[in-house]
């Protein structure tokens, strides 16, 4: 009978241990994947559970060590894609227990590090985020360039969503983080194409940007007005057209403009925007900015821009609402940058949704927030500009250019410049010095 008790608690023992084996073994890590910035880098690991983690960070060389607990992989790592101009590779090591999977992520220079989890957001499961920032030395470059006496007007491009937050997706799978994308480097390059003016985008790649750190963006390059490009949608196919949105001091006005409040903060969650969901301060700091006089110029400014973008668009393309309309969006919310938000179609509708992802059309909505933004800054041009200049500025002649292509860049006659600088011919050498008048 003793022998029979032992072997039996031994039995007993050993389905217990291994019980607890399988249950501290249960995550899964099924996926990880890259997101590079030109600033930062995003790392996410995909699992089927709720990670456990911890990290801590080496020297010589740097690299990031993140232990996750009770959790295995069969992901080959020596495949994974990477851009990344601060992570060398994510590689397995030797883990300090059994049943934890030690992950080493190898650095290229010191960076600051943040990591959070995230639940489970269609169309991802849970997540481990690493987020690897390296921004801080470029802005210290940045604010001690010196400052032109003449300035251009410059104008922050904010491509909506990207990296895991694809936004909105249409009926036949499109992603809005795309569409839009596509169209914001195509106001970037009409903005650029402007004598005056100059185009900042917040993201020019398929990655997140925390939805705060946008107008971070826009004010570190001192930009004049922030644009953010969307894809409409709606929980049904019927509602079309593009619309132009402005900051809110209430509540959004309409139903669409509520769901879209509540998209937004689905987007905050698919991007992982961790540092926003845990600064409740942020929140508190931004309602009492909204109280500055600031606002109330930055809201004026914001509604006129507003009104002759939404007057070219419908030039081009369907109009939800003819006049501007207001909700509370974070990207809206900067007290001291004028902001708009274009909404260029619905991409739910399945029409829209085709003439979005058409070259021709996007260049059509394109032009239509170009012109919108340039009639603005031509009638309202900003102090020590250019465009407020009264009179003429420089050209320097490059190679392959002449009368004809510098007046079609500057919108004036090849007459009016021969005449500015006394040319009796239409011969121009490299290097030649031009006074270009004002149209």
């Amino acid at each position: 009978m003793i022998k029979i008790a032992s072997v039996l608690q031994f039995f007993l023992l050993s389905v217990t241990l291994c019980s607890s084996f399988f249950v501290h073994s249960a995550n899964k890590l099924d996926g990880v994947r890259i997101w590079a910035a030109p600033e930062s880098t995003r790392v996410v690991f995909d699992l089927n559970k709720a990670p456990d983690f911890s990290y801590f960070t080496l020297t010589g060389p740097y690299r990031l060590v993140v232990d996750l607990k009770g959790t295995s992989t069969s992901v080959n790592l020596s495949k994974l894609a990477n851009n990344s101009k601060l992570v060398k590779r994510v590689r397995i090591s030797k883990p300090p227990s059994k049943g934890t999977l030690r992950l080493v992520i190898d650095l290229t220079k010191p960076v600051k590090s943040n990591l959070f989890s995230l639940p489970p957001t269609a169309p991802y499961g849970n997540r481990l985020v690493v987020d690897l920032d390296d921004s801080g030395s470029k802005k210290v470059a940045q604010s001690s360039q010196p400052k032109a006496k003449l300035r251009d007007v410059v104008v922050a491009i904010d491509a909506g969503h990207g990296g895991d937050d694809p936004g909105s997706i249409g009926p036949s799978g499109i992603y809005e983080k795309k569409v839009v994308l596509e169209i914001a480097k195509k106001v970037e390059a009409k903005i650029n194409a402007t004598p005056g003016m100059r185009a900042v985008m917040t993201r020019t790649g398929d990655y997140f940007v925390n939805l705060n750190k946008r107008s971070e963006i826009a004010r570190t390059s001192k930009a004049d007005l922030l644009v953010s490009i969307h894809a409409d949608a709606f929980t049904s196919p019927q509602p079309r057209g593009a619309s132009v949105w402005v900051l809110s001091m209430r509540r959004a006005n309409s139903e669409i403009g509520r769901w879209l409040e509540h998209k937004e903060k689905h987007s905050e969650l698919l991007g992982g925007a961790g540092e926003i969901i845990q600064n409740t301060d942020n929140e508190q700091y931004l309602a009492m900015t909204l109280l500055d006089m600031s606002m109330d110029r930055s809201m004026a400014i914001s509604h006129n821009i507003a009104d002759d973008v939404l007057s070219n668009l419908g030039r081009v393309t369907k109009l939800h609402k003819h006049k501007p309309e207001s909700a509370s969006f974070a990207v809206l919310k900067s007290p001291d940058i004028p902001s708009i938000l274009v909404e260029t179609g619905f991409i739910s509708n399945h029409k829209e949704e085709r003439l979005l992802s058409q070259r021709e059309h996007q260049n059509n909505i394109a032009k239509a927030v170009h012109k919108g933004v340039l009639k603005y800054f031509e009638a309202n041009p900003p102090v020590n500009s250019l465009m407020a200049s009264k009179g003429s500025f420089k050209h320097n002649v490059r190679k392959g250019e002449s009368l004809s292509v510098i007046a079609h860049k500057y919108q004036v006659s090849i007459a009016s410049i021969k005449r500015a600088n006394g040319l009796k011919s239409n011969t121009l050498r490299i290097g030649q010095k031009l006074v270009i008048p004002r149209a």
